[in-house]
């Protein structure tokens, strides 16, 4: 039997591994931005503009939509699912807004409202059914954090995370809800803007990513186990790809760039397996095999979140235009 080096091997494996991604749209042609995704088991719960969230329980080939009375102009930039009957979705400016659904989105009951001017609600996590957070833009340099102990239906101002004080013109963005993200014992949170950093163990470290400006930053990140991974970029130049991405492997003590970049500007990213992860911006969607180190772009089209269904095997992803869509893994 001819021998056949392992390098071709594994470049042959890589290459056949990419070629099994591809994109399925399951929904689009609305004016609907979505920024909200989240899954409870089989259920996939979506949210965006237009005060809109939608909810499909037979993987992604029927939905449900609903448009929460009176919020027609509200954005909901983030959706926690907790079941297939129970969701929460966030409205991002003053007023901001939480509202909550237990009978799979036939009624929502307002669980949360804050009038302050400067009100800007970014994104939330739960870390159990009963207790989650909800973090917004800075208020008079304070990093505002908002927290839950009874599955959502109240909300209370809080500073148990004990963060430092906001930067000049460091803010977070309400892109894709994973700029905080639950793991081991503690929230992990992004921020972006002028300068970029990451909130753990009540401290916060500059990220050697790309910020300075407004758009500039971190936008979400995926922990599993001591590997952190960190999307960010240029929001208004989404293909410039120097920079776009970091990644740790010491859980966030030291920080590298990859030796294959993501394509660009990426607003969300997921674990999705053993070292994999994808990644997903305007400019396309993006796999790692290995952790972060080297990136693939598998398709151009652009999306704003993503989440990962482990009993599917399968990465979901919400965008601009009513776009919900799969890939299978």
């Amino acid at each position: 039997m001819k021998e056949i080096p392992l390098l071709s091997l594994l470049i042959c494996f890589f290459s056949t591994s990419l070629s099994a991604q591809k994109l399925e749209i399951l929904s689009q042609g609305t004016k609907t931005s979505f920024r909200g995704l989240s899954i409870a088991k089989n259920c996939i719960w979506v949210s965006g503009s237009g005060g809109t969230a939608g909810r499909s329980t037979d993987a992604g080939k029927t939905w449900q939509w609903f448009t929460v009375p009176g919020q027609e102009k509200n954005e909901f930039r983030d959706v926690e699912a907790l079941d297939s009957n129970t969701a929460i979705v966030m409205g991002i400016a003053a007023p901001a807004y939480i509202f909550k659904t237990s009978n799979g989105g036939k009624t929502w009951e307002k669980v949360y409202q804050n009038n302050h001017p400067a009100m800007f609600l970014d994104a939330m996590a739960f870390k159990s059914r009963k207790e989650g957070m909800v973090i917004g833009d800075p208020i008079d340099g304070k990093i505002f954090v908002a927290e839950t102990k009874d599955e959502g239906d109240t909300w209370k101002e809080t500073d148990t995370l004990k963060l430092p004080a906001a930067k000049d013109g460091e803010a977070f963005f309400a892109a894709s809800g994973t700029n905080i993200v639950w793991s081991g014992s503690q929230y992990y949170m992004v921020s972006g803007g002028r300068t970029s950093r990451i909130f753990m163990n009540r401290t916060a470290m500059r990220l050697p990513t790309t910020q300075g400006e407004q758009m500039t930053g971190a936008n979400g990140l995926a922990i599993q186990g001591k590997n952190i991974l960190v999307v960010s970029g240029d929001y208004k130049n989404p293909e410039k790809a120097d920079s776009a991405f970091v990644y740790s492997t010491d859980a966030g003590k030291t920080w590298q760039l990859p030796y294959t970049p993501t394509g660009g500007y990426r607003s969300c990213i997921c674990f999705a397996g053993k070292d994999t992860a994808v990644a997903a911006g305007l400019s396309g969607i993006d796999i790692t095999y290995d952790a972060g180190k080297n990136w693939k772009t598998i398709s151009k089209e652009g999306f704003n979140a993503c989440a990962y269904s482990s009993i599917e095997k399968a990465v979901y992803l919400t965008g601009n235009n009513g776009r919900v869509g799969k890939i299978l893994l």
